[in-house]
């Protein structure tokens, strides 16, 4: 697997995939750059590198790169109902169990929220909890609220 790090300002992501797809996107708990762009940096990390760089300068709302998201039927039919929930708004997990017709599955939809692997990508920062308020973030809550605060004050001056 190839590796190339992205500086964010709510930290290191780092990037994984083969030479043709994306597999993960996921902040790491260090401040350095490991992996950066070498001769032999596969093109769709660059892509990936690039597009997250439009992303947080407020440049981009939708990621076009080649990705791949590895995980059970259950948690492919979650994870592409969180690509449906627009820039700077939010959802449920109940509005994610309705989008997949399994009305009962809150929880596991809960639960394969956490096994995304493609972070900012497969938008799970945009999901809250029934009541408006936060929940759980693999990155943690400061940034899932700094990322929705994000999308909201661009989303405005769109």
């Amino acid at each position: 697997m190839n590796k190339l790090d992205y500086k964010s300002p709510i930290g290191v992501l780092e990037i994984v995939g083969s030479e043709k797809v994306v597999t993960s996107i996921m902040f790491v708990e260090r401040d350095e750059i490991v992996h950066t762009v070498n001769d032999e940096t596969p093109n769709v990390l660059v892509n990936c590198y690039n597009q997250l760089d439009e992303y947080f300068k407020g440049e981009r709302h939708v990621f076009t790169f080649s990705y791949n998201f590895e995980g059970t039927e259950f948690q492919r039919t979650v994870w592409n109902a969180l690509i449906t929930i627009p820039y700077a708004e939010t959802g449920s997990y109940k509005d994610i169990a309705v989008a997949i017709k399994n009305e009962k599955a809150v929880r596991a939809v809960g639960t394969a929220n956490s096994k995304n692997r493609l972070s900012i990508v497969i938008p799970c920062h945009r999901i809250v909890g029934s009541n408006g308020k936060l929940t759980g973030y693999a990155g943690g809550l400061w940034r899932k609220e700094w990322l929705l605060q994000h999308e909201r004050s661009l989303k405005k001056e769109d």
